[in-house]
């Protein structure tokens, strides 16, 4: 799946703050600059209609990202910054609650410029500033975005404008109807996925230099590998950088068994017997391929069970969709290919099964994938246990992915209900 579809079913997801445990770690080049975190909205200089619109949307104090970023973001004379920070930990609502605070609506020209890599991701954030700026009636927006047409010769009014880089360009240097030389901030969001993405990183500096040298540049990323770096190095000189480290998937807190089974109706049996004895809440089953979880999606609803496929022939919006009615827990059983093994964060989920194991193209541990597919059952700290449904002939490939994790993954009798019923107790 492109980095941008994840990243956009996960801003569709994530209707609260992720709260992480880690630390914000921050490097700053200038240690005369000053640098303060805050731990109310109070704090910091908000108009009092951004406040009544931040905690409209369920804030009651700043995430730990926003604690950092937001008095820098704020503060006068503007500072540059990158912040990194995976998605739901309140990123997005950081650099609008900056937009909205550096346009003034008296003056009616765009003053403040987002960069986003999809149509859908720059509409999610119109969505979040027309949240928060409910009680800003003065300030607008408009979307420079495929589909949305300007009339040769219109003049734009709104000061705040949310665009993908190619419509962005036209705007600015095909059709002049915007005018760089007067944006004072300018938001750079999903950086990764913008140097990830074919052309996105070119299209984004040539419109960056065409800025004023007073313009106050914020990036925003989920990571800070090297190749963010490097191209933050050539879009802001000197920034200060907020990191918060990303999570990484650990196998130490959840608890891991397999059954043998002869065949797939076995393997099915075996699962209904595992779902008979626990209470469980909601659980995710990992199946290879599509065929295999449309048959079992398909067995699942026959005997009664509120079941959700989540497979890669769904559009985005579809499978973001799929996702929010399991988070909501309209759907107890999400059925998913490899499509939802890694970037999705449903923390109701403590349970975990393999409908068979993932394989690589030579029949091998797709080990990555495991560790991602497990890893649904112990986010954020959370104890999870997984459950993987292999056939006698595959019993070697559980073997080579204890040696390679350093891990231990216990043997249970699919038959076995006290064992089952032991464990879920």
């Amino acid at each position: 799946v492109p980095l941008a579809e994840l990243s956009l079913m996960n801003k569709l997801i994530h209707t609260s703050l992720v709260e992480s445990d880690q630390h914000v770690e921050i490097l700053q080049r200038d240690p005369s600059s000053p640098l303060f975190s805050v731990k109310t909205f109070e704090e910091l200089p908000l108009k009092r209609e951004l406040l009544r619109g931040v905690y409209m949307m369920g804030f009651n104090r700043p995430s730990k990202i926003q604690e950092q970023a937001l008095p820098l973001m704020l503060a006068y004379p503007p500072q540059n910054l990158i912040a990194q920070s995976q998605s739901g930990t309140g990123k997005t609502a950081a650099f609008v609650l900056a937009m909205l605070s550096r346009a003034n609506a008296n003056e009616k020209y765009p003053q403040c410029l987002c960069l986003a890599p999809t149509y859908e991701l720059a509409l999610q954030i119109g969505q979040v500033v027309r949240t928060i700026g409910k009680f800003c009636t003065d300030i607008k927006v408009n979307y420079a975005v495929r589909g949305n047409r300007i009339l040769k010769g219109m003049v734009l009014e709104e000061q705040i404008i949310i665009g993908t880089p190619g419509t962005t360009l036209d705007w600015c240097f095909k059709q002049r109807i915007l005018d760089l030389t007067k944006i004072s901030l300018f938001v750079l969001d999903e950086a990764d996925i913008m140097i990830d993405t074919q052309g996105l990183s070119c299209q984004s500096i040539r419109i960056h230099r065409a800025l004023p040298t007073s313009c106050q540049v914020l990036l925003f990323s989920a990571t800070f590998k090297e190749p963010v770096r490097a191209f933050a190095e050539r879009i802001i000189p000197d920034p200060i950088v907020i990191k918060l480290r990303e999570e990484e998937l650990t196998l130490s807190n959840i608890r891991q068994y397999f059954m043998v089974c002869q065949n797939s109706e076995e393997q099915y049996k075996a699962l209904c017997n595992l779902y008979g004895s626990f209470t469980i809440g909601q659980v995710m089953i990992f199946c290879q391929t599509r065929r295999l979880a449309d048959w079992l999606s398909e067995k699942m609803s026959r005997d009664g069970h509120q079941v959700a496929t989540l497979t890669a022939e769904l559009t985005v919006v579809q499978r973001a969709s799929v996702i929010q009615r399991f988070r909501e827990g309209k759907e107890k059983v999400l059925i998913a290919t490899n499509v939802c093994a890694r970037g999705i964060d449903v923390q109701q989920v403590t349970t975990v099964v393999n409908f068979g194991l993932p394989r690589d193209m030579e029949g091998e541990p797709d080990f990555e994938t495991y560790l991602h597919r497990i890893g649904r059952a112990g986010r954020f700290g959370h104890r999870g246990i997984a459950f993987s449904m292999v056939e006698n002939a595959t019993v070697e490939l559980v073997h080579k992915i204890e040696e390679h994790f350093q891990t231990t993954i216990k043997q249970l009798d699919p038959d076995d209900m006290d064992e089952l019923e032991r464990l879920a107790a």
